[in-house]
């Protein structure tokens, strides 16, 4: 697979439309996330507000029950489950999308709910951090992705990527370069894959590969990739299909983070103005 095209405004305003005036919260788009653990409460923040921001009409975030105050104080509009029990008995049937990983923590727990996710649900996941990490973790994690029923975004960092890369036996991407090493992922995943860092590269077995055209330095800031995954899942759950939602996610994200360094500078600016300047971003693309 070679390098096909750039990711550009004109392309994102065929992906994400206006809506129509007599659309209810149902319609657009629910969206399940994973995330967080003691000590990282923030990153299933910074991805609920994300999603919120970026259209999803309802946001469910699996906790631990002792992290419901810090959610529901945080993003309100959100609702909390319980994820100390699993998803054994629980259906995704209502979800358009599932967004797992962020601040998540890597032990046998965050395996077995990533587990569970890519063989119940059918539709759309995004995979983030320690889902990623968890899934390298376990000798048997990667075959949890060739059994899976879900259609599967996976959004490592290089150093995320390399891990990937070494437990599929393949050379790291310092060796091959960004490019073949983010669809190498894609191929022996039969994901789409978005290799985060400057110059984002989205990638899939089918829908060739594209580097993105927004986002600036000022992005690489902590929680900067949960609230990407956030995006994602988002436009994912409004019925896009998943190459779409990574390629005009990654878009999006870069041009809140180009609106939040032109008010702060990218120096100062942080994951929060990210967040904060999401609305402006969405606003620039299909106005009000």
């Amino acid at each position: 697979m070679e390098k096909t095209g750039l990711i550009t405004r004109e392309y994102v305003n065929t992906v994400i439309k206006k809506r129509p005036r007599d659309i209810h919260k149902g319609q657009c788009g629910r969206v399940l996330i994973v995330a967080g653990s003691s000590g990282m409460a923030g990153a299933a923040v910074l991805a609920a507000r994300g999603a919120l921001k970026s259209g999803a009409g309802l946001v469910t975030v699996a906790v631990s029950r002792e992290l419901f105050p810090i959610l529901q104080t945080a993003v309100p509009q959100a609702t909390c489950m319980d994820v100390s029990e699993g998803f054994s008995n629980r259906s995704f049937d209502l979800y358009g999308a599932i967004a797992a990983g962020p601040g998540l923590g890597v032990d046998k727990r965050s395996y077995l709910l990533i587990k569970e996710i890519l063989k119940k649900y059918e539709g759309t996941v995004v995979l983030d951090a320690d889902a990623l990490n968890s899934l390298c973790a376990f000798e048997e994690g990667l075959q949890s992705l060739k059994e899976k029923t879900a259609s599967v975004i996976l959004t490592p960092h290089p150093g995320e990527a390399n891990r990937l890369l070494a437990a599929l036996r393949k050379p790291p991407l310092e060796e091959t370069g960004r490019i073949a090493a983010a669809e190498t992922l894609s191929r022996r995943t039969s994901s789409v894959v978005l290799l985060k860092g400057a110059d984002t590269v989205v990638t899939s077995e089918n829908g060739g590969t594209y580097i993105n055209t927004t986002g600036n330095p000022g992005m690489a800031t902590g929680g900067s990739g949960d609230v990407l995954t956030g995006v994602i899942s988002a436009i994912a759950a409004s019925g896009v299909r998943p190459v779409d939602a990574a390629r005009a996610g990654a878009f999006m994200h870069g041009l809140a983070g180009d609106i939040a360094a032109k008010e702060h500078g990218e120096w100062g600016m942080t994951s929060v103005d990210i967040e904060a300047a999401l609305p402006a971003a969405f606003k620039t693309i299909v106005g009000n």
